[in-house]
């Protein structure tokens, strides 16, 4: 019987995130909106699809060998699991996430000290109440089972909600007063995994390339034709990953420059580049940048 390293993945409102973030690592995750066991184009690998909260408890169990989910959910359930990567992205982009403290805008809790006796209602009860007992503050926590935006004021004083943006709670016209914790994706494993030679590297191996994928979310390659005579002067305009790598053409008055450079300044670069004499500029997208 050959070796099968047993991954959960993120059921839910990370799941087309995961599976776009496999795809360009080199996997393919295909499996219907009901479905908990997708196929992937790997022998080796086996995929259950898992709810983030449920996850550290599958992974402790050693139902499961590793998952992706969130360091929140980790904390929240207390379980003995190891963190071995972090991973950040997010449903909406690459960032992290919070879980924040939020009122209805005309409430008159102005700040920490203000929930004092009063009632809250999150999902992530555990964390809530222990940042509450730091702050020394004695309130009411409540298991929230969704619509959690929805219940103040009437069906409680505050929340403590995950946002990405903050957009939703505004829509709902909450106001943040504070953050509880701050979150991202990460790859949690057992003890039986990581002692498992090969389980372990074919772990590893993984993150390696979904961390290149990652970084390749937000960078871009730069390639460009030089004259000999103005290349210092564009090497001084390149903000490069490395060294940018420089290749002689067959004119020999001129070189070929090949980069990586963060996306978001490509289109102030490049106007620069060409002013500065850089002909044949071609940017590409990358899939993977693996340092």
């Amino acid at each position: 019987m050959s070796n099968k390293l047993k991954l959960g993945l993120p059921k839910g409102s990370l799941q087309e995130s995961t599976f776009e973030l496999f795809r360009k690592a080199g996997w393919s995750v295909r499996g219907t909106s009901r479905s908990y066991y997708p196929d992937v184009n790997d022998p080796d690998l086996s995929i259950t699809l898992v709810r983030a909260q449920e996850m550290a408890r599958y992974v402790e169990d050693g139902v499961i060998d590793a998952g992706l989910t969130g360091i929140d959910w980790v904390i929240e359930s207390g379980c003995k699991v190891k963190t071995v990567a972090d991973l950040i992205y997010a449903k909406q982009g690459m960032r992290k996430v919070r879980w924040v403290l939020a009122v209805p805008e005309n409430s008159k809790i102005k700040t920490v000290k203000d929930l004092k006796g009063k009632r809250i209602a999150t999902e992530l009860v555990n964390v809530t109440r222990k940042w509450l007992k730091e702050k020394k503050v004695n309130a009411v926590v409540e298991f929230s089972w969704g619509a959690t935006e929805a219940k103040p004021p009437e069906l409680a004083d505050a929340i403590v909600e995950l946002t990405e943006t903050g957009s939703s709670l505004k829509a709902n016209h909450l106001k943040i007063l504070d953050t509880v914790l701050e979150s991202n994706t990460v790859v949690i494993s057992n003890a039986a995994c990581l002692a498992d030679p090969w389980k372990k590297d074919k772990l590893d191996n993984i993150i390696v390339l979904l961390k290149g994928a990652l970084e390749a979310e937000t960078r871009v390659g730069l390639k460009m034709n030089i004259m000999k005579s103005r290349l210092r002067q564009i090497l001084a305009l390149l903000p490069a990953l490395q060294t940018p790598t420089v290749a002689e053409l067959a004119n020999p008055d001129w070189v070929d420059v090949d980069t990586i450079i963060e996306e978001k300044v490509v289109r102030d670069l490049i106007p620069k580049l060409k002013k500065n004499g850089a002909q044949g500029i071609v940017e590409y997208p990358l899939n993977k940048v693996i340092y």
